[in-house]
């Protein structure tokens, strides 16, 4: 992976990808980024507090959310892409489009991050294989707007599934010609997933390790967690109230609760995970560079 051969840690702690939500309709922040400016101004912020990568989305995958067109999504990404990569930023685009994806190649990124593995446009397998970019396949199993419907996962379980269809996904991205480096896996929290399956994932996730590829985990306000929660009428807490859970969860996988290294953690609050991960690292006899966030095994 040339790219992430510039950010890798080889200390046995995640990465940290913060979000930058380029979106009116986004689940977390609402559309607070969804002007070119602030996006830039939130994406410098991030790198700021730590993080490691920035990941450019201009479509919502909210439970419900409809797609935007074309243009409005290439108009939202590649000149938030442009700027933070001439900043420095490592970048991803938060894609399923293959010409998104190649235009946000052109402006900078260097990882197509694609939350349909390769399924809602088969062509982005091919732009990932030309360009070079680090790809990453989420499991998933339909837009937002009906992903609820397919949640049923059959006698052998969440967990056995998606690793089943994760490794259809391992078989068609490398017909395409991606390198195996060059290959990521998310188990696709929130995403056709109900609480429970999403808490049996990042138990086992060296189940999806045996696949022999780097890990990325979304868990960051997800509803999971706002149905952990709730309130005594079972109301889930509100997104904006979900961070410290998240934190919380952040630092058990930093930790290897899951049961296997993660490669990187997708976040929206860098700084507050960065904590976590310190508390990871304490924990597993790390040290942490205060300076850089970078951290070394102790002696």
């Amino acid at each position: 992976m040339r790219d992430l051969d510039r950010v890798v840690r080889v200390t046995g702690l995640p990465l940290v990808m913060g979000v930058v939500n380029v979106t009116p309709d986004s689940f977390s922040d609402g559309g607070r980024y969804d002007d070119t400016g602030r996006a830039i101004a939130h994406g410098l912020s991030l790198l700021a507090d730590g993080a490691d990568l920035l990941d450019v989305g201009g479509e919502s995958t909210r439970p419900g959310a409809t797609r935007p067109l074309l243009a409005d999504e290439l108009g939202r990404v590649v000149p938030v892409i442009e700027a933070l990569a001439a900043r420095g930023a490592t970048v991803s685009v938060d894609t399923m489009r293959a010409t998104v994806a190649a235009r946000a190649v052109e402006a900078g990124a260097t990882i197509i991050n694609d939350v349909s593995g390769g399924l809602a446009d088969p062509e982005i397998l091919d732009v990932a294989a030309q360009t070079g970019a680090t790809y990453v396949a989420m499991h998933w199993r339909a837009h937002s707007a009906t992903m609820q419907d397919f949640t049923d996962y059959g006698p052998e379980g969440v967990v056995a599934a998606v690793r089943a269809e994760l490794a259809e996904r391992v078989s068609a991205i490398r017909a395409a010609g991606v390198a195996d480096e060059r290959i990521v896996l998310d188990p696709g929290l929130g995403f056709a997933k109900l609480a429970e399956h999403n808490w049996e994932l990042v138990r086992r996730l060296d189940v999806l390790a045996e696949l022999g590829f780097p890990l990325l985990v979304g868990a960051s306000r997800k509803t999971f967690l706002g149905r952990l929660l709730a309130d005594e009428h079972g109301e889930p807490r509100a997104v904006g109230e979900r961070e410290a859970a998240g934190i919380a969860l952040s630092a058990l996988l930093g930790a290897g609760m899951g049961g296997a290294p993660v490669w990187c953690l997708r976040v929206h609050d860098v700084r507050a995970h960065r904590d976590g991960l310190a508390v990871a690292a304490q924990w597993t006899g790390h040290t942490v560079d205060r300076a850089t966030g970078a951290a070394e095994e102790q002696a």
